[in-house]
């Protein structure tokens, strides 16, 4: 909201106002689920980022003594796996690599996808039919089946696993850049720089990107337990995180292996997936609301 300072006469009346930001920020933290949302991730990002030391146990320590040791027990806090590992350790360790996939991958889909999709829609004409038309023809390829011939042809790393995702993720946020663009090729600011003489390429990074900043930030706090739920399914099948390594995906196939002699194998990295993915669908559904100019 904006105040309005009386002059006194023959002094002009200084208006001090909020920028849309500013607006959306204060409207962002008003949100108790967004709010909820943050403060979780942010407990969970430090969880998987310092937890890991603190535990003292690895990840991919064996010890034939504690071979399914129930929680609260011989020292593991959240019970140990078939091969005496220790579950807190590991539930870390699949943490971080869980959100790493989930960022980096979306990292990657988000610069591929904005270029393609904002050079598409503001180029139009035939670049943009074409531009479109590789994005339709991947589109129709399988995910599974184009994950299973990376992973046969370059064999299974984790470095793949960011290629893999990536590679399907940026195409709807190509879709979502474009369309955006199509509204703001023609806006009043965008003609104001073409008659000021800058190149489409300026024009593109520095008028047309900013200005898609919001869309593209909700669809990027959607976009990460999207790609971390891929991620699962894909070590769910045994294509993703191979062992001893561990991913979220990777502890809850094997806790669903071993479920009915050790619960806790399941049970623990399964809650764990749920408040990481609720954390960030009330993060963007709490920025969505916060940046739609419908509900100012």
């Amino acid at each position: 909201m904006s105040t309005i300072e009386i002059p006194a006469a023959g002094i002009p009346a200084v208006v001090h106002g909020r920028s849309l930001w500013d607006v959306a920020l204060r409207r962002l933290m008003r949100n108790r689920a967004a709010l909820t949302g943050m403060v979780i991730l942010c407990l969970l990002v430090l969880a998987a980022t310092f937890g890991p030391a603190l535990v003292p146990f690895t990840y991919d320590a064996v010890n034939k003594n504690d071979v399914w040791a129930p929680p609260l027990t011989q020292g593991h806090l959240l019970g140990a796996d078939a091969l005496g590992r220790d579950l807190l350790a590991r539930l870390l360790t699949g943490l971080q690599v869980s959100l790493m996939i989930g960022m980096v991958a979306t990292m990657v889909s988000l610069v591929i996808g904005v270029a393609w999709g904002a050079i598409a829609g503001y180029l139009g004409g035939v670049v943009d039919e074409v531009m479109m038309r590789i994005v339709d023809v991947l589109y129709a390829l399988p995910f599974i089946f184009f994950v299973i011939l990376l992973m046969v042809t370059f064999g299974s790393n984790i470095v793949l696993i960011f290629v893999a995702i990536g590679a399907v993720e940026w195409l709807t946020m190509s879709r979502i850049v474009r369309g955006q663009t199509l509204s703001l090729k023609h806006k009043e600011f965008i003609e104001a720089a073409r008659a000021a003489g800058l190149t489409q390429g300026a024009i593109i990074i520095r008028h047309i990107v900013p200005n898609l900043l919001g869309p593209v930030m909700v669809y990027v706090t959607l976009t990460i337990p999207a790609v971390i739920l891929a991620e699962s399914f894909l070590s769910f099948l045994g294509l993703g995180v191979q062992p001893p390594a561990a991913s979220l995906g990777t502890l809850i196939a094997g806790g669903a292996q071993d479920m009915e002699l050790a619960w806790w194998l399941l049970v623990f990295p399964a809650l764990t997936m749920v408040v990481t993915l609720m954390s960030f669908n009330f993060i963007g559904d709490g920025l969505r609301d916060a940046i739609d100019p419908k509900d100012r």
